[in-house]
């Protein structure tokens, strides 16, 4: 079963993804992103630890933006969370924040056709957690519309491989 979740910030998705998952012997949690930069987010650390103090021990955290190889490593059911974090980290991996879009997004699209490949072939349950964008004001700034618009792009590629899409608005979860 492949599930994609989607919702704003803070909206439950995380806490309900975990849920669709906590039956499981064994999990891999990827976390496919750096972390953020703590000087413009100091309450980082505080919402890791919460996230991980809702874990169970025994599930595998694996902090890799090579979303490919951490799918395919695992044999046991993931828990991605979340594509968000994957989409700021491909492009900063390819200097695409500095770089026309023509210079790179050839190369971006090639590693989300691959990761979703290896969701696919994953025997396992996969449940995919990522942002719902778009639903605000247009950014101001160019990095922020670059952002916004290969997320969306990158969720509905998602989408489109999942058995079960979820929307989830204030805890509450939307079948889609």
């Amino acid at each position: 079963m492949r599930t994609l979740i989607t919702g704003g910030v803070r909206s439950g998705k995380s806490f309900h993804a975990e849920s669709l998952v906590v039956a499981a012997t064994d999990v891999t949690y990827i976390a496919p992103g750096p972390p953020p930069d703590r000087e413009l987010d100091p309450d980082w650390a505080a919402r890791v630890a919460q996230h991980r103090e809702r874990r169970p021990e025994h599930w595998r955290t694996v902090e890799t933006a090579d979303l490919e190889r951490a799918i395919a490593m695992s044999d046991s059911t993931i828990l991605i969370d979340c594509l968000g974090t994957w989409v700021t980290a491909l492009i900063s991996e390819l200097d695409g924040w500095d770089k026309t879009l023509d210079d790179w997004e050839p190369v971006f699209w090639d590693r989300v056709e691959r990761a979703v490949v290896a969701m696919t072939a994953h025997a396992e349950d996969v449940v995919v957690v990522t942002n719902e964008v778009g639903w605000g004001v247009v950014p101001e700034h160019r990095s922020g519309r670059l952002f916004r618009d290969l997320l969306g792009k990158v969720n509905q590629r998602f989408a489109m491989e999942c058995d079960q899409v979820l929307l989830v608005v204030a805890g509450r979860v939307l079948t889609l």
